[in-house]
């Protein structure tokens, strides 16, 4: 890695921001347009929509906006503080005990998908007041460093934050996030999915969730590489 690749990979993320934040909303259903959420980053209100959809689309930027400030002033880390604090970030309006694992409060359950005709996925439960997730939480991250390709390590990373469900809600909104975190401090530019390919997105989260198999999923991610 050069000198020059993390502020080029930083410049190339802070110039494609609304893209990365529509992506990231589309996939959440947000019914906001991508000219409706860059004149909504510029500060002017869009009419005819819930204020649901409005606090979703400013949550995504205000965290997207502090993972490009943590990755330029070398604050980012792959660990729970700074995963937490972005997840506090981009989900508060919609996860219970937003930047906290499930358990570390009051609240308990959680960790349960749906995936339709493959049945339900469910995650480590909370009850012991989330000392097993964490646990979890601390052997995937020794696993992940134990991968030498970043680009691969951030994929990876996604799939395990994903998969193992350590918030409420917002968990794949806060994996990207870490992943583009991964690939930035690296010198790589970061991944959006786009909306484009939600089907292709899904079903590989199917197979993610249902046989534990996070290669497909590694694979459909840096194929969604930014060219050049």
């Amino acid at each position: 890695m050069t000198e020059m690749e993390v502020p080029r990979a930083l410049a190339r993320f802070e110039s494609q921001l609304a893209g990365h934040v529509w992506d990231a909303a589309a996939l959440e259903g947000n019914p906001y347009t991508l000219p409706e959420v860059r004149t909504l980053l510029e500060g002017v209100t869009v009419g005819g929509h819930r204020l649901d959809d409005e606090m979703q689309v400013l949550a995504l930027a205000s965290s997207t906006r502090l993972l490009h400030d943590m990755v330029k002033d070398g604050t980012f880390r792959t660990d729970k503080e700074v995963s937490d604090r972005l997840h506090g970030v981009v989900a508060p309006h919609e996860a219970i005990e937003a930047g906290h694992f499930r358990g570390e409060g009051s609240v308990r359950g959680g960790g349960t998908v749906n995936l339709g005709e493959a049945g339900t996925s469910y995650a480590t439960g909370c009850e012991d007041g989330g000392e097993e997730l964490g646990a979890e939480y601390d052997r995937g991250l020794v696993y992940l460093s134990s991968i030498e390709n970043p680009v691969e390590r951030a994929a990876a990373y996604f799939c395990f934050g994903t998969r193992h469900q350590f918030y409420f809600d917002g968990n794949k909104r806060t994996s990207r996030l870490m992943m583009n975190g991964i690939l930035m401090s690296s010198g790589h530019d970061a991944i959006s999915i786009p909306f484009s390919r939600r089907l292709e997105f899904n079903q590989e989260l199917i197979v993610l969730y249902a046989d534990a198999d996070a290669t497909p999923l590694m694979q459909f991610i840096i194929d969604c590489r930014p060219e050049g």
